[in-house]
C-alpha cells in the first residue's frame, strides 16, 4: 500500500464515521472532502470540481425540474389521490403498491429519475394518509434501486457488464435477462420493507409530526364545520347568472356566505375572489359556507343551482381551490367592538370568516352579528391567492397559520397533458438513446417552460440543491482510489484469496465485492471495475462467464446500505428526515438477504458450465 493510497483510505474513514455521527451534516461533510482531496497531492482542485460538469448531475438536477411540472400541473396530486384511494389507511398495502409502481416505471427509465419524479408524490400520499413521509420514502428509494435489476436498460451497470460480454467475443443478455432475479428480490423487498419500516423512524415521525401546519380536515373538526361547506353550479334558468354579487345580498338575505367562484374557460380554470363587483355566469361553481343545518337543497332548488358532491371531509376536499387560514385580532386593530359584516373583511381581503374561536371555545352562534373582541381567532376561507397575500403585513389582523396545503396547490392544472406529454418524451428518448440521458432531460425542462408547465422560479426552487452538493462532494474519491491503486489492490486480493473457491463461494465474494465498493463509488464506476474481475474468475474456474458478471451487475444495483450509496439514496434523506445509520440498520440486513437470494437464483436461470447464452433470455 503507497502512502497516497493510505491517506485517501484515511479520509474515507473520516468521512464515513462523520457520515455515521451526522456531524456535520452531509452536504457540510461533502464539501470538507472536496475541499481535502486535493491537499493530497493525488487529485487536482479542477478534478474534485469535476462533479459538478457531471452529466449525471445535471441529470439529477433537470429531473428535480420534470418532477416540479409533474407538481405543478397536477399529475403528481391525482397520482398520489390515486394511490391512497386504493392502499386507504392500509399501510402495508401502500408500501406494497408505492414499490411495486416504482419498480414497474424503473425498469425503463432511470431509476435516479423515478425517485425525483416520484418524491412529490409520496409525501402527497403521506400528508393524505397521515402517514410521516419518513416510513415510505426509504421503501421508495429501495423500490427505485431494484427496478435497475429488471431489464437491460434500467440501470447504466447492466449495460455496462452487457459491453463487457461483447468486447470479450462473448453473446450479451437479453432484454429481460434481469427479471427473474428482479421480480423475486422486489417480492422480497415489500416484504421486507413492511416489517423493517415499523422499526425505523421514531424520531423522524415525532418530528414530522412536531413541524405539521394544520390541514383542513383539523380545522373543519375544531370550528364544528362539517356539513356547512358546499359546491352549487349555476344552472340554466338561475336568477343568479348575469349578476354581481352585491345585487345578490346572499348574506344577508339568505345566510349563505360565498367563498369563492370556480370559473372554467376552454384553455383554464380560475378560481376568483368573491368580491362585490365580480358578475356570475352560467356554469359557475360556487364555494359557499352555510349555517349548521342550513336546508341548502331548497335553497338550491329555488334559485335554480345544482348541489355538486363534495366526498369525504367536506371542505377539506376542495383544497385545491378553497384556501384557509387563521388570524388574530390583534390589539391594535380597529376591527375590536365590530361585527364580522361591518368589519368588511370580504371586501377588503376577498376572504370569508367561516369561524371564530375565543381561547380555545369555538364560536358556536351567528358570526354575522358577533362583535369582535381582542384576541379572537378568525378562520378564513377563499382562493388560496387571497391567502397568499395576507402574508403582508397588516394592523388590522395577524395572520397565525396558513393551511398546509397551500403546498400541494396546482397552480397549472390545466397543463397536465403537456407535461405528462413531455414526460412521455423524455421517457423515450432514454430508451431508446436517441440522445444523451442528460440531453432528453434537458430538453423536458425546456418543453415544460414552453408550455408554462413550470417557470424559471419555480424550476430554480424545485432543486434539492443539498443532495446535490452530497453527490459532487463524493465523485473526486472515485477518483482517487483509482489514481492511488486502491480498486486494483482489492481486485487483486479477491482473485488471490478465492480463485480456486466453488462457484458459489465466488458469487457471494463477488457479490459482497461490488457491494462494498458501491459504497464508496458510484455503481456504474464499480460495474466498470468488476465486471473485468468478474470474467476472469470465469475463465479461471472453466466456468461460463454469465453467472459471474449477472452477480456483479445486480450487486451494483443493491446500494441499500448508505444514504451515499447512491443518489437514490441521497435524494430521500431531507425529505425523509433519515440519518446515515437508518440507512445502516434497514440496508444492511436487506443486502444479505439479497445476495444470498442472488447466489441461489443465479446459477438456477445462467449454470456454471452453460456453453452459451440463449439469445433473448
Amino acid at each position: 500500500m503507497t502512502a497516497d493510497l493510505a491517506v485517501v483510505l484515511a479520509l474515507l474513514a473520516i468521512t464515513v464515521a462523520m457520515f455515521s455521527l451526522n456531524r456535520p451534516r452531509m452536504d457540510a461533510v461533502a464539501l470538507i472532502m472536496m475541499t481535502a482531496l486535493p491537499l493530497t497531492g493525488v487529485i487536482t482542485m479542477n478534478e474534485a470540481l469535476a462533479g459538478f460538469s457531471d452529466p449525471n448531475v445535471i441529470l439529477i438536477a433537470a429531473l428535480f425540474v420534470i418532477g416540479e411540472g409533474l407538481v405543478r400541473t397536477g399529475v403528481a396530486q391525482r397520482l398520489g389521490d390515486s394511490l391512497a384511494k386504493s392502499a386507504g389507511r392500509d399501510e402495508t398495502r401502500m408500501i406494497a403498491l408505492l414499490m411495486v409502481l416504482v419498480a414497474a416505471v424503473g425498469a425503463f427509465m432511470s431509476s435516479t429519475g423515478v425517485v425525483a419524479i416520484f418524491i412529490p408524490v409520496v409525501l402527497r400520499i403521506a400528508q393524505n394518509s397521515g402517514v410521516a413521509p419518513g416510513r415510505l420514502l426509504m421503501p421508495l428509494s429501495m423500490a427505485a434501486l431494484i427496478s435497475g435489476m429488471m431489464t437491460l436498460v434500467a440501470t447504466a451497470p447492466n449495460l455496462v457488464v452487457n459491453s463487457e460480454l461483447a468486447r470479450q467475443g462473448h453473446e450479451g443478455f437479453g432484454f429481460f435477462a434481469f427479471t427473474p432475479f428482479g421480480l423475486p428480490i422486489l417480492i422480497l423487498a415489500v416484504g421486507y420493507m413492511v416489517f423493517a419500516q415499523r422499526l425505523l423512524l421514531s424520531r423522524a415521525d415525532a418530528n414530522e409530526k412536531a413541524t405539521m401546519l394544520p390541514r383542513f380536515a383539523t380545522w373543519v373538526g375544531e370550528y364544528g364545520l362539517a356539513g356547512r361547506g358546499h359546491r352549487l353550479a349555476i344552472m340554466d334558468g338561475s336568477p343568479f347568472a348575469g349578476r354581481r354579487l352585491e345585487e345578490l345580498q346572499l348574506r344577508a338575505t339568505a345566510s349563505v356566505d360565498i367563498i369563492a367562484i370556480e370559473r372554467r374557460t376552454h384553455f383554464n380554470r380560475q378560481t376568483l375572489k368573491p368580491s362585490a363587483n365580480v358578475q356570475l355566469e352560467l356554469g359557475d361553481i360556487l364555494f359557499v359556507a352555510t349555517a349548521p343545518a342550513y336546508d341548502i337543497a331548497a335553497f338550491a332548488l329555488e334559485n335554480a343551482l345544482q348541489i355538486l358532491p363534495i366526498e369525504g371531509r367536506d371542505l377539506a376536499d376542495r383544497s385545491h381551490a378553497v384556501g384557509m387560514a387563521e388570524l388574530i385580532v390583534p390589539a391594535t386593530s380597529k376591527l375590536i367592538g365590530k361585527t364580522i359584516v361591518q368589519s368588511a373583511i370580504r371586501t377588503h381581503y376577498g376572504l370569508s370568516v367561516v369561524g371564530l374561536k375565543r381561547g380555545k371555545k369555538a364560536f358556536a352562534g351567528n358570526l354575522r352579528d358577533e362583535p369582535l373582541k381582542l384576541g379572537d381567532t378568525l378562520l378564513v376561507a377563499g382562493p388560496w391567492h387571497a391567502i397568499e397575500l395576507l402574508r403582508s403585513p397588516a394592523d388590522d389582523l395577524v395572520i397565525l397559520k396558513v393551511a398546509a396545503e397551500i403546498d400541494e396547490q396546482v397552480p397549472a392544472a390545466m397543463r397536465a397533458p403537456f407535461s405528462l406529454g413531455v414526460l412521455a418524451l423524455v421517457v423515450a428518448a432514454m430508451m431508446t438513446g436517441i440522445v444523451p440521458n442528460v440531453q432528453a432531460a434537458l430538453m423536458g425542462c425546456l418543453l415544460l417552460g414552453l408550455f408554462h408547465c413550470v417557470d424559471m422560479n419555480a424550476a430554480y426552487r424545485s432543486i434539492h440543491w443539498q443532495t446535490l452538493v452530497v453527490i459532487v462532494g463524493m465523485l473526486p474519491f472515485s477518483l482517487a482510489l483509482q489514481k492511488t491503486g486502491g480498486i486494483d489492490l482489492a481486485s487483486g486480493l479477491l482473485i488471490d484469496a478465492l480463485g480456486n473457491a466453488q462457484p458459489h463461494v465466488m458469487l457471494a465474494a463477488l457479490f459482497a465485492t461490488t457491494a462494498a465498493l458501491g459504497l464508496f463509488i458510484s455503481n456504474t464506476a464499480t460495474a466498470v471495475l468488476m465486471a473485468p474481475v468478474a470474467l476472469s474468475v470465469a475463465a479461471q474456474l472453466g466456468a461460463s462467464p454469465y453467472p459471474f458478471v449477472m452477480t456483479v451487475a445486480l450487486a451494483a444495483s443493491a446500494a441499500f446500505m448508505t444514504p451515499v450509496s447512491s443518489p437514490v439514496n441521497t435524494l430521500v434523506v431531507g425529505p425523509g428526515n433519515y440519518t446515515f445509520l437508518d440507512f445502516v440498520r434497514v440496508g444492511v440486513p436487506f443486502t444479505l438477504a439479497v445476495m444470498v437470494t442472488v447466489v441461489i437464483l443465479v446459477p438456477l436461470v445462467f449454470p456454471f458450465q452453460a456453453a452459451a447464452l440463449v439469445a433473448g433470455s
